[in-house]
Protein backbone atom coordinates (compact mmCIF):
# COMPACT_ATOMS: atom_id res chain seq x y z
CA UNK A 1 0.00 0.00 0.00
CA UNK A 2 1.42 3.44 -0.92
CA UNK A 3 2.49 5.81 1.85
CA UNK A 4 -0.28 8.30 1.11
CA UNK A 5 -2.89 5.57 1.53
CA UNK A 6 -1.46 4.71 4.95
CA UNK A 7 -1.60 8.38 5.93
CA UNK A 8 -5.24 8.62 4.88
CA UNK A 9 -5.99 5.45 6.82
CA UNK A 10 -4.28 6.81 9.94
CA UNK A 11 -6.14 10.14 9.66
CA UNK A 12 -9.45 8.30 9.31
CA UNK A 13 -8.58 6.07 12.28
CA UNK A 14 -7.85 9.12 14.45
CA UNK A 15 -11.11 10.73 13.38
CA UNK A 16 -13.05 7.55 14.17
CA UNK A 17 -11.25 7.25 17.51
CA UNK A 18 -12.37 10.74 18.53
CA UNK A 19 -15.97 9.92 17.59
CA UNK A 20 -15.85 6.63 19.49
CA UNK A 21 -14.29 8.29 22.54
CA UNK A 22 -17.20 10.72 22.65
CA UNK A 23 -19.67 7.84 22.38
CA UNK A 24 -17.97 5.94 25.22
CA UNK A 25 -18.00 9.11 27.33
CA UNK A 26 -21.76 9.30 26.86
CA UNK A 27 -21.68 12.35 24.64
CA UNK A 28 -23.81 10.93 21.85
CA UNK A 29 -24.92 14.29 20.42
CA UNK A 30 -21.35 15.59 20.26
CA UNK A 31 -20.18 12.33 18.67
CA UNK A 32 -22.83 12.64 15.99
CA UNK A 33 -21.93 16.29 15.35
CA UNK A 34 -18.24 15.39 15.00
CA UNK A 35 -19.03 12.44 12.73
CA UNK A 36 -21.12 14.70 10.49
CA UNK A 37 -18.78 17.71 10.55
CA UNK A 38 -16.33 16.69 7.81
CA UNK A 39 -19.03 15.51 5.36
CA UNK A 40 -21.01 18.70 6.12
CA UNK A 41 -17.93 20.81 5.34
CA UNK A 42 -17.46 18.95 2.06
CA UNK A 43 -21.08 19.59 1.10
CA UNK A 44 -20.77 23.25 2.10
CA UNK A 45 -17.73 23.66 -0.15
CA UNK A 46 -19.52 21.99 -3.07
CA UNK A 47 -22.55 24.24 -2.68
CA UNK A 48 -20.45 27.41 -2.34
CA UNK A 49 -18.52 26.54 -5.51
CA UNK A 50 -21.84 26.40 -7.41
CA UNK A 51 -23.35 29.56 -5.94
CA UNK A 52 -23.36 32.55 -8.34
CA UNK A 53 -23.26 35.02 -5.41
CA UNK A 54 -19.79 33.85 -4.35
CA UNK A 55 -17.17 35.90 -6.25
CA UNK A 56 -15.00 34.02 -8.73
CA UNK A 57 -11.77 34.81 -6.85
CA UNK A 58 -13.25 33.33 -3.66
CA UNK A 59 -14.36 30.24 -5.58
CA UNK A 60 -10.83 29.80 -6.93
CA UNK A 61 -9.42 30.07 -3.41
CA UNK A 62 -11.98 27.55 -2.16
CA UNK A 63 -11.28 25.14 -5.03
CA UNK A 64 -7.53 25.38 -4.36
CA UNK A 65 -8.14 24.73 -0.67
CA UNK A 66 -10.31 21.68 -1.40
CA UNK A 67 -7.62 20.38 -3.76
CA UNK A 68 -4.98 20.89 -1.06
CA UNK A 69 -7.13 19.10 1.51
CA UNK A 70 -7.51 16.13 -0.84
CA UNK A 71 -3.77 15.81 -1.47
CA UNK A 72 -2.11 12.92 0.37
CA UNK A 73 0.58 15.27 1.75
CA UNK A 74 0.29 18.48 3.75
CA UNK A 75 2.55 21.13 5.20
CA UNK A 76 1.82 19.47 8.56
CA UNK A 77 1.16 15.75 7.95
CA UNK A 78 -2.27 14.48 9.04
CA UNK A 79 -0.79 11.60 11.04
CA UNK A 80 0.46 14.11 13.64
CA UNK A 81 -2.41 14.18 16.14
CA UNK A 82 -4.38 17.43 16.26
CA UNK A 83 -1.70 19.56 14.54
CA UNK A 84 -2.18 17.63 11.30
CA UNK A 85 -5.86 18.45 11.19
CA UNK A 86 -5.49 21.92 12.68
CA UNK A 87 -3.60 23.32 9.69
CA UNK A 88 -6.38 22.07 7.41
CA UNK A 89 -9.06 23.63 9.62
CA UNK A 90 -7.23 26.96 9.81
CA UNK A 91 -6.84 27.09 6.03
CA UNK A 92 -10.51 26.30 5.43
CA UNK A 93 -11.58 28.84 8.07
CA UNK A 94 -9.44 31.51 6.38
CA UNK A 95 -11.07 30.85 2.99
CA UNK A 96 -14.57 30.76 4.49
CA UNK A 97 -13.82 34.06 6.20
CA UNK A 98 -13.15 35.60 2.81
CA UNK A 99 -16.40 34.20 1.46
CA UNK A 100 -18.33 35.49 4.49
CA UNK A 101 -16.83 38.96 4.02
CA UNK A 102 -17.51 39.13 0.30
CA UNK A 103 -20.80 37.26 -0.07
CA UNK A 104 -22.20 37.57 3.46
CA UNK A 105 -22.74 35.10 6.25
CA UNK A 106 -26.23 34.38 4.95
CA UNK A 107 -24.66 32.46 2.05
CA UNK A 108 -22.75 30.25 4.47
CA UNK A 109 -25.86 29.75 6.59
CA UNK A 110 -27.99 28.93 3.56
CA UNK A 111 -25.62 26.24 2.31
CA UNK A 112 -24.64 24.70 5.67
CA UNK A 113 -26.29 21.26 5.89
CA UNK A 114 -25.40 20.57 9.53
CA UNK A 115 -26.63 21.68 12.91
CA UNK A 116 -26.97 25.27 14.07
CA UNK A 117 -24.25 24.67 16.68
CA UNK A 118 -21.83 23.50 14.01
CA UNK A 119 -22.72 26.51 11.85
CA UNK A 120 -21.98 28.79 14.81
CA UNK A 121 -18.59 27.08 15.13
CA UNK A 122 -17.90 27.54 11.41
CA UNK A 123 -18.80 31.22 11.63
CA UNK A 124 -16.70 31.70 14.76
CA UNK A 125 -13.69 29.95 13.18
CA UNK A 126 -14.15 32.06 10.06
CA UNK A 127 -14.12 35.21 12.19
CA UNK A 128 -17.62 36.11 11.01
CA UNK A 129 -20.62 37.06 13.06
CA UNK A 130 -24.06 35.66 12.47
CA UNK A 131 -25.21 39.23 11.91
CA UNK A 132 -22.95 39.71 8.87
CA UNK A 133 -24.28 41.32 5.71
CA UNK A 134 -26.97 39.12 4.16
CA UNK A 135 -26.67 39.83 0.46
CA UNK A 136 -29.19 37.27 -0.72
CA UNK A 137 -32.86 38.01 -1.09
CA UNK A 138 -35.43 35.22 -1.07
CA UNK A 139 -38.17 37.04 -3.00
Amino acid sequence: MPTWAWLVLVAFALYATFVLALLVAGRREQARALADFVPDCALLCRRLLRDPIVPRARKLALAATVAYLLLPFDVVPDFIPLAGQLDDAVLLAFVLRGIARSAGTAVLAEHWPGTAGALALILRLAGASASGPPLRSHD
